[in-house]
């Protein structure tokens, strides 16, 4: 599988302190779609605070391929190819689904190659691609104040794609969603995956189950238990702090 690994190698974080991370380690490999569930407060922002460059690790190496992620800041990380979702979606309601991905296109940023810039053949089929790919083909030329709260989610989920993004960490997609759009989700993530890889932290196991891949575990900032969801569910560790709550 070609790309780039994403490593995580006796991570810390402490804030006054507390410690929000506690010597985490991971590897997420290039194309791999992972699960990350845990308790509130078990570190799983902070992990995609410090992937993204938002927070600084105390202690530990993040790397992402040869990339150290500890000397890059946010904008550099982004366009090392790291995209993140957050829980509630952030679209422009005003514009059409098409017009949302246009404007999420990596096009040039200078204010004269503004100014000449316009959306060529290739940049209209990658965005045909993307909505196809999210699901909204058939309402690429709706505004997005009209769509339901999980065609957001998933319009959101296309603007990062439209960057072309090798990670996509997704923070919990499917809150708020029908059972059917939940469906849809997982198998959208499922087929996201392989060209690049995902993480995914949710609290929904059953959407977890349905994603079918790796599932971590964290708490108090560190890796309880990693493996299948059935694994998981049956380590008596994850039912005490976790499930049996």
């Amino acid at each position: 599988m070609k790309g780039r690994a994403l490593y995580l190698d006796g991570v810390s974080v402490v804030f006054d302190g507390f410690r929000a991370l506690n010597n985490l380690s991971l590897i997420v490999e290039p194309g791999e779609l992972r699960a990350v569930i845990g308790p509130n407060g078990a570190g799983k922002t902070t992990m995609m605070d410090v992937i993204t460059g938002k927070t600084r690790p105390t202690a530990g190496t993040v790397r992402f391929g040869e990339a150290d992620l500890t000397r890059l800041d946010e904008p550099a990380i982004a366009t090392l190819g790291i995209g993140r979702k957050f829980q509630k979606p952030t679209v422009f309601d005003h514009l059409t689904v098409f017009e949302n991905l246009e404007l999420a296109l990596k096009a040039p940023r200078g204010a004269i190659a503004c100014v000449k810039w316009r959306l060529s053949g290739e940049a209209r089929d990658r965005i045909a691609r993307v909505t196809e790919e999210v699901g909204l083909l058939a309402r690429a030329h709706d505004p997005a104040g009209i769509l339901s709260h999980g065609q957001r989610q998933w319009l959101e989920i296309g603007m990062l794609l439209a960057q072309d993004p090798e990670l996509l960490l997704v923070d919990e997609p499917v809150a708020g969603m029908t059972d059917a759009e939940t469906e849809r989700t997982a198998a959208m993530l499922v087929g996201i995956a392989g060209p690049r890889s995902v993480v995914v932290v949710e609290h929904d196991l059953e959407f977890v189950r349905a994603l079918g891949r790796r599932v971590t575990v964290l708490h108090e900032g560190s890796v309880l238990s990693e493996g299948s969801i059935d694994h998981v569910q049956n380590d008596p560790r994850v039912i005490e702090v976790y499930l049996g709550r």
